[in-house]
């Protein structure tokens, strides 16, 4: 792993930018002597890393006691990406303004992304792991259909925190089952994109005896700060 910068914020979280390999993330961590907790955090369908909204709620977490890190995994935000995937892209943008069907789209289109992440997401925990001010547990949160396939793959992923917004391919949601690790699901009831019914068949599908759904009123981009801060208490429950 090798830090290209680093800064202090002005609430005491450092933000570092790494790279591994090919792949960049950024990392916040607290001021603590003590190694503390990780929560892998990732943007729905593969946006970047650099997102408002994700940046705001990773500094959030790591000032309330933990590291935090999220990475641009293969095709996802700044990454080059293929032919093949910018041609379904064109075709999404196309459907969307034609107010025509989409999943059929968005299961060429994600489905990919998350075969290709997992390897780059399970590459960056393990170098993560390494670092002196991190000590485990592992938590998850964010972008469902990424969670669940990492949650079933990486044993030493211990909570997890889903975002319900973005597409979950049907491979994704058969994958629900095994899924056993406590659970936080976040629905917004009135998302546009995204059908409640479908969303509460996942939720009903997961196989974990420990999960809970809060859902709010409001669109996709509509969800509640105190949200964040629910989550905190859901990791602190989990990782500490």
């Amino acid at each position: 792993m090798h830090v290209t910068s680093e800064r202090r914020l002005d609430d005491g979280v450092l933000a570092r930018e790494f790279t591994l390999g090919e792949i960049p993330g950024t990392l916040w961590t607290p001021e603590s002597a003590a190694p503390v907790p990780l929560i892998l955090m990732a943007h729905n369908n593969g946006l970047p890393k650099s997102a408002d909204r994700l940046v705001a709620r990773a500094r959030h977490c790591a000032a309330a006691g933990y590291a935090v890190a999220s990475i641009d995994a293969a095709g996802c935000g700044d990454r080059p990406r293929s032919a093949a995937d910018e041609q379904v892209r064109a075709e999404l943008r196309r459907a969307v303004q034609a107010g025509e069907p989409v999943d059929g789209i968005f299961e060429s289109l994600i489905g990919p992304l998350v075969e290709n992440a997992v390897p780059e997401w399970r590459t960056t925990l393990d170098a993560l792991l390494e670092l002196p001010q991190i000590g485990g547990p592992v938590g998850y949160s964010g972008w469902t259909a990424l969670g669940i396939r990492l949650a079933v793959a990486e044993p030493r992923i211990a909570a997890a925190g889903l975002f319900a917004g973005g597409y979950a391919p049907r491979a994704q949601r058969e994958e629900a089952r095994p899924v056993t690790v406590p659970l936080l699901f976040l629905l917004q009831w009135d998302d546009e994109g995204n059908p409640r019914q479908r969303a509460l068949d996942l939720f009903d599908a997961f196989g974990t005896e420990e999960k809970t759904l809060h859902a709010n009123l409001g669109g996709h981009t509509g969800t509640p700060w105190f949200e964040v801060e629910d989550g905190n208490r859901f990791f602190d429950r989990h990782l500490k």
